[in-house]
């Protein structure tokens, strides 16, 4: 009998899920459900008077962490979700470009937000709110996010 062979039983190659590939399938509902709790942190920095949260005239510096956290939170489980659906494939180099992208929209979405708290806003420190020109910014961040969001799908190649 030659040692290097692996063992006729296939029992001990499957998880107890049936499947192969459980860190993957692990990683997928672990992504799913930060993606749910990021877009619940998120809706309650950006619309709090959906939850019945009493909101202010403007959004102000706490609002904006909420909404960036909760962004954080959310880029994180897609990222995880969509890592997930390449299994144990070899990931394309535009899977490597579209993390980069989405860590990328980021960082726009976290610098233009917070703007005036970092001193090259247009309000001083202590009346830091989300103007015009930094919504404008968060929303081109989380289009940047967004596609590379879509360079992370996972795709197959023609046949030839």
């Amino acid at each position: 009998m030659e040692q290097n062979c692996p063992p006729n039983s296939t029992e001990s190659s499957l998880k107890t899920n049936g499947q192969k590939n459980g860190y993957s399938r692990f990683r997928g509902r672990f992504g799913l459900t930060l993606l749910i709790i990021g877009f619940i942190i998120f809706i309650i920095g950006a619309k709090p008077e959906v939850f019945g949260l009493n909101r202010g005239v403007s959004i102000g510096f706490v609002q904006i962490i909420v909404i960036l956290l909760g962004l954080g939170i959310l880029t994180w489980g897609g990222t995880l979700v969509l890592l997930a659906l390449w299994g144990n494939n070899t990931k394309s180099l535009l899977v490597d470009f579209g993390t980069r992208t989405i860590a990328t929209g980021y960082v726009i979405c976290f610098f233009t937000a917070l703007a005036d708290a970092f001193g090259f806003g247009t309000n001083p420190m202590p009346n830091v709110f989300l103007g015009r020109l930094q919504s404008q910014g968060l929303i081109i961040g989380m289009a940047i996010i967004g596609a590379g969001f879509v360079m992370m799908l996972p795709y197959k190649r023609k046949q030839q």
